[in-house]
């Protein structure tokens, strides 16, 4: 890893920056032939923290690296310094932390990971994706699940969502690429004047660049998302694989096993085949929209 590339990854964000030197310790390791049962006596750990510190799940210690490093040969002055200065800047808080009263523990990976990621694509069978949520739609999603709570938490984690869609608006954005399925649209989640400002704001992402809205419509039947919502996301360095994130009621799936990840991202690829091209989704939109002008009516 060069001066350069630990200087880059410093804008990734904490979890980023975890699985990037996880992965640099990884391949140190297996060049030399050391298995992590060896690795984990040197740092008078185990075999399963290695494992986590390889993933990217734990902190670094930067004694546990420096060690690490010297028992795999690892050398070069500038280098090392690179690595322990990436261990340095991994345990500094992201931004969201600062709300981990509210955030669930199993959520704070995947808010990093977004912030880092260089190209998102979801699936949606329920609701609008997070990163395009209106306030008011946000507030009616989340108060599905938190109503009961105090109000001022609500808006803590309506704000908190809102926050995450500033990757979208700032002058590196990834590319956001969503497939909904037509129920998230259809539903009326907060009552008809909260989801016609969500389509007019989801007519209104269409026009952005970097963002790509598809349609899976009712009429198409049977389809292969059917097994419900899931993210994939990719990052700027070839070290890091791409991550499948599938959120459940009360914890969430993290999936980097290159066949199972490739199974989703096969099944991505279908489902941009098999809904509505981009091209129409804003005529759609405009006709769901006008649909709920005439409910109004």
């Amino acid at each position: 890893m060069t001066t350069a590339q630990s200087e880059g990854a410093s804008t990734g964000g904490p979890t980023v920056l975890r699985m990037l030197l996880g992965a640099h310790l990884r391949k140190l390791r297996e060049e030399k032939g050391i298995s992590r049962e060896a690795a984990g006596y040197e740092i008078r750990s185990s075999e399963s923290k290695i494992s986590r510190m390889e993933l990217g799940r734990v902190g670094f210690k930067e004694r546990d690296v420096a060690d690490l490093l010297t028992f795999y040969g690892f050398n070069d002055p500038e280098e090392r310094t690179a690595l322990l200065n990436l261990a340095r800047d991994a345990n500094t808080p992201g931004w969201w932390q600062r709300e981990s009263d509210i955030l669930p523990s199993w959520f704070h990976s995947y808010v990093g990971l977004e912030s880092a990621a260089k190209l998102i694509r979801t699936y949606e069978l329920q609701f609008v994706p997070g990163l395009l949520q209106t306030a008011d739609y946000a507030r009616a999603v989340i108060s599905i699940a938190h109503g009961m709570g105090q109000p001022s938490d609500l808006e803590r984690r309506v704000n908190l969502r809102l926050n995450r869609q500033q990757i979208l608006t700032r002058t590196d954005p990834p590319q956001f690429w969503a497939v909904l399925d037509e129920g998230c649209l259809r539903r009326l989640v907060g009552g008809l004047d909260v989801m016609r400002g969500q389509i007019t704001a989801l007519i209104d992402a269409t026009k952005m660049p970097h963002v790509q809205l598809q349609l899976m419509p009712f009429h198409f039947g049977g389809h292969s998302g059917a097994g419900g919502s899931f993210s994939i996301l990719r990052f700027p360095d070839q070290d890091l694989p791409d991550v499948v994130y599938v959120e459940q009621l009360t914890s969430a799936l993290y999936i980097e096993k290159r066949d199972d990840v490739e199974h989703y991202v096969a099944a991505m690829e279908r489902l941009a085949v098999e809904a509505d091209p981009p091209s129409a989704t804003a005529e759609t939109l405009g006709r769901i929209l006008q649909d709920l002008e005439n409910r109004d009516a």
